[in-house]
């Protein structure tokens, strides 16, 4: 080869090892960063029971329908949360006794298996037919002190006129340091 040739070949092939060392550097990169963003959690399951007091709140003028009620809540739980909670719920019954459906908020404040801190769950409740569908979330990035990271579901069971919880969480665990 002539060797004008030659040296295009060299540029070519030293191209060609500049982009596969830079694809594989930024792919090394890429996944270093993705290794340290994502975190090992721990779930956990707590268990405990609560005292609930609800206080209708009075309708603002012009604000929603009259037909959706308004409740300011006070919690107290105990078990593996202690702690209080306060929170507001919309709720709306239907014409069809047993029917109805509701939102509601509420902030925890407290120690969960010795860990305290607070964090926000959001429920949203529908019933008919005999059936009730509830859902009751950690709303994410509201974990604060030792819960903040907290993940999670809770399940309510009204049983005798009492109130218990079943709180299946996760917590971020913390990284070892090296």
């Amino acid at each position: 080869l002539p060797k004008s040739a030659k040296i295009l070949v060299m540029s070519h092939n030293i191209r060609r090892f500049l982009t596969i060392a830079f694809t594989l550097l930024s792919l090394s990169i890429l996944t270093t960063a993705q290794q340290n963003k994502v975190q090992k959690e721990t779930t956990m399951k707590a268990t405990g029971t609560f005292e609930v007091k609800s206080t209708p709140v009075a309708a603002e003028e012009n604000v929603g329908d009259p037909l959706i009620g308004r409740l300011a809540l006070d919690k107290q739980f105990s078990g593996s949360l202690t702690g209080k909670s306060k929170g507001q719920m919309l709720g709306f019954q239907g014409e069809t006794p047993g029917t109805g459906g509701y939102v509601a908020m509420e902030m925890v404040n407290g120690t969960l298996d010795g860990k305290k801190g607070s964090f926000a769950l959001q429920h949203i409740g529908t019933m008919g037919d005999g059936k009730f569908d509830l859902n009751i979330s950690v709303v994410p990035g509201s974990g604060t002190g030792e819960l903040k990271g907290i993940s999670g579901k809770m399940a309510i069971i009204i049983e005798g006129g009492k109130h218990s919880y079943v709180f299946v969480y996760s917590l971020p665990t913390a990284k070892p340091k090296q």
